[in-house]
């Protein structure tokens, strides 16, 4: 999956790491995947289950922030990155920074809901984005191609 020329714990490394887990992710889920790493150790992941939940919050980036909130014991994620394949929406977005995540490194960018830039900026129209660094991007192409493969295949299979 990664090449060796991704530097260990570098952001590709990490979004490589998302990739992997997205890849293999139940075929009736968007494939989405956010983990949260903390001192370059992995402590959530979350992967989309809105259609198995049948829950609209059950994106992933909501789900690896629980999880990480509760391996932590502590609701603040500081100094805690969170690494997702897609950019977040609002919802997700909101979540981010009440969590506190001082961090935030996504892949591919969503021009229909996507909140840190593509459709809206939410950090910064909260006045927030001094509180966070984005990062967009990342491994871009790969994290786009996973999602245009997945709608493509749901398509024909319709």
């Amino acid at each position: 999956m990664q090449s060796d020329t991704v530097q260990k714990y570098s952001h590709q490394y990490w979004m490589y790491e998302a990739l992997g887990f997205a890849k293999n992710h139940y075929k009736s889920e968007v494939p989405v995947c956010a983990i949260v790493v903390k001192e370059n150790k992995l402590i959530s992941c979350g992967l989309n289950l809105t259609e198995d939940l049948n829950d609209s919050t059950a994106h992933a980036e909501i789900i690896a922030i629980r999880e990480a909130s509760k391996t932590l014991s502590n609701w603040r994620l500081n100094n805690c990155i969170l690494y997702c394949t897609l950019e977040p929406c609002s919802m997700c977005m909101g979540a981010i920074l009440n969590s506190r995540i001082p961090k935030f490194v996504f892949g591919a960018y969503d021009q229909i809901a996507g909140a840190c830039g593509s459709r809206l900026n939410l950090a910064y129209e909260l006045e927030k984005e001094k509180q966070i660094e984005i990062i967009g991007g990342v491994c871009e192409l790969e994290c786009a191609e996973l999602l245009k493969d997945f709608f493509i295949n749901k398509r024909l299979t319709i």
